[in-house]
Order: C-alpha cells, then structure tokens, then sequence
C-alpha cells in the first residue's frame, strides 16, 4: 500500500469515526486522519494514562504520542505528567502545500481552487516548542514536524467585495504526507539552522531562515535552550552568535 493510499483509508476512517463531512471542525479531521495513519490500530487509541488520555499508547514499547496541530503550553500538565515515566513524542503536523478551494456558500460549488503562495516548512515547529522551556530537554521527550500537503475550503462569505477576508474556513483535507522531520537532539535542532556564517546577528539568521522577525525571537530562544547556537559577543546593539560547541 503507498502512502497515498494510507492517507486515503486513514480520513475514510477518520471521517467514519467522527460520522461528519465537509462542514465540520477541520482540525479535528486532521487529528484523527493522522492518528489512524500514524496507528492504525485503534486499540492503541485514545488510552487513559494516570489522570490524561493519549492519542497513542504502543503498550510494546512504552511509548506516547500527541498529536497538538498548536498550543503547545496545552501539553504541559499532561507532559509533566507522563515524561518521568515514558517517552513521549510531541506529533505537529504543518501544512507544507495548500490549496484553497472556495465555495459559494448557497449553491455549495466549488467555485476557485488555487495554490497558497504561503509554504510551511520544519523550522515553524520552534515557535510551538518555544512554549515549553522547562519540558523542551527532557531525556524522555521527542519532537516530529510531519509534514503534510493539503486542501482547505472556504466559504465565500467575506466582508470584502471579493468575499474573501473574512471568510469562514469550512474544513481542511489531507492530500498527502511529505516529511516526518524528528527532533530528539541539539544536533537534530541545529539541523533545522540555515547556512550561516561562523558568526551571525539575529537579523542575519533571520533573512537566512527566511523568519519573521517574531518568529526568529522564537527560534532562536528554542535553538539556545538547545545548545544549538550560543552567544559569542555583540555588534553594536546586536548580539552576536554562532554554532553551539557541542553541536
């Protein structure tokens, strides 16, 4: 079976499960798309450990795995919960490819489809890891950016003359799974840097990484807490950094 067809029997069963169709909570479809692919065993499903309940449990091996599409403070309690006991992997699916389809919201047509000029890529997942900064490296604890291409449809109900701002997102569908990016390591974090030179500026990391300049704040913490970068010095009002010695 490709992994195409997994994607496929994966929302079939997801879509069987939640008994919904186009019109519902989209990051719900996706949650339970990715779970039945990444397990499809479902009775490793939705397993009460101690006061919470995981997405996966793969009693062979110990292992828990959440699958958290953002917010990942949400996690803490059930994180500080489970880490002294198991290893956890923290699953965040990231859009790589999307295209939009927008539907007239009377007749339910499908009246557009176009490629979003956003891409998603592995270097998002810090800004969600930078929310746990006493959990991020904890021996237990694993990381995955699984990257997935997808469509989103929209209901053309905007405030603007195209209807477009302001338009009600009405599901969201899984084409197909890219790249699982796994995070265990400082190495594995540096792996996530752009080519640089030895030393580098904030500003200089982010044009390299293509990030905001909120993004790279996040980025940067998380690649600190990590070890991946370290401080060397400043330029002027700017600090200066380069590759953590241990990396």
């Amino acid at each position: 079976m490709t992994t195409e067809e997994q994607l496929q029997l994966a929302m079939q069963r997801a879509r069987g499960r939640l008994r919904e169709g186009i019109g519902t909570q989209s990051e719900r479809l996706v949650h339970s798309t990715l779970k039945y692919y990444l397990e499809p065993d479902e009775s490793r499903h939705e397993i009460k450990i101690g006061h919470f309940v995981a997405d996966i449990f793969k009693r062979d091996t110990g292992q828990i795995f959440e699958i958290q599409t953002r917010s990942f403070d949400r996690l803490r309690a059930k994180l500080t919960a489970w880490l002294p006991e198991y290893p956890v992997v923290v699953i965040h699916p990231i859009v790589q490819t999307k295209y939009l389809c927008w539907v007239h919201p009377e007749t339910g047509e499908v009246v557009s489809r176009r490629k979003s000029p956003r891409q998603g890529r592995p270097v998002d997942i810090l800004r969600e890891i930078y929310r746990l900064p006493e959990l991020q490296n904890h021996p237990n604890l694993s990381f995955m950016a699984l990257m997935f291409n997808a469509e989103e449809y929209r209901l053309l109900d905007g405030y603007s003359r195209d209807h477009k701002k302001g338009s009600h997102r009405m599901e969201r569908l899984p084409l197909s799974i890219e790249e699982q990016v796994w995070i265990r390591s400082a190495g594995d974090f540096a792996a996530l840097l752009p080519v640089l030179p030895t030393e580098f500026t904030r500003k200089e990391l982010a044009s390299a990484a293509r990030l905001s300049p909120q993004a790279v704040s996040y980025a940067v913490k998380v690649w600190e807490r990590a070890g991946s970068i370290e401080k060397s010095g400043r330029r002027g009002r700017q600090y200066v950094y380069q590759r953590g010695n241990h990396v």
